[in-house]
C-alpha cells in the first residue's frame, strides 16, 4: 500500500471518469460530508445541477470491533419528503469500508427514494459489503489516498480536510 498524493488535475480526471459513467438525469445530488463535498460540487457543476443536499453520518470513533459495528448517528440528513420518489446520486470521495455510503443509500431507499452511488476511489478489498459496490467509481485502489483539499501538517503528512490557508505576516 502506497501513499498517493493527488493534484487538482488528478481529481478533475477522476471526476470526468465518473461523470462519463453516470445514468443521468438525477433529481438531486446528496453529498456526504466531508469527503463528498468537493467531488460532489464538481459533479454538480458538470451536470449543471442546483438541487444539492448533504448528509453527515458518524460511527464510533475508536478502532475497536465495537466501534466498527456501532450504529450510525445522522448528524444531518434531508427529510424524507426531499427524497421520496426521487432519483438521487449519492457522492463521496471514497468507498473504504463502505459503511457510510451504504447507510446513506439505505436511508434514501427507506424514504422512498432511488439512490445510486458514486465515488472517486473504491477500496474493494477493504469493503465490509462483499455483495455490494458503488454504482460508479473512477478507480479501484488499496493505496492510502491524499486529496488536494486535505491539509498538510508540519511533518508533510496530510491531516484533516479543509483548505490550507496561508499565514500572513
Amino acid at each position: 500500500m502506497a501513499n498517493v498524493y493527488l493534484t487538482w488535475q488528478d481529481v478533475e480526471e477522476l471526476i470526468s471518469k465518473v461523470v462519463m459513467q453516470l445514468n443521468t438525469p438525477y433529481d438531486t445530488l446528496l453529498l456526504i460530508t466531508r469527503g463528498g463535498i468537493i467531488p460532489g460540487g464538481m459533479i454538480a457543476e458538470a451536470l449543471k445541477m442546483k438541487d444539492i443536499l448533504t448528509a453527515s453520518v458518524i460511527f464510533g470513533q475508536d478502532s475497536s470491533v465495537r466501534a466498527e459495528m456501532s450504529w450510525p448517528r445522522f448528524q444531518q440528513f434531508p427529510t424524507d419528503g426531499l427524497l421520496q420518489g426521487k432519483k438521487v446520486l449519492v457522492v463521496d470521495n471514497m468507498w473504504d469500508r463502505g459503511r457510510t455510503i451504504v447507510t446513506v443509500a439505505s436511508r434514501i431507499k427507506s424514504a422512498g427514494g432511488f439512490p445510486e452511488t458514486a465515488v472517486l476511489h473504491w477500496k474493494q478489498n477493504r469493503s465490509l459489503f462483499k455483495d455490494d459496490e458503488p454504482d460508479y467509481y473512477a478507480e479501484i485502489t488499496d493505496d492510502w489516498i491524499y486529496y488536494p483539499w486535505q491539509r498538510i501538517d508540519d511533518s508533510g503528512d496530510r491531516v484533516s480536510s479543509g483548505p490550507r490557508v496561508p499565514q500572513l505576516s
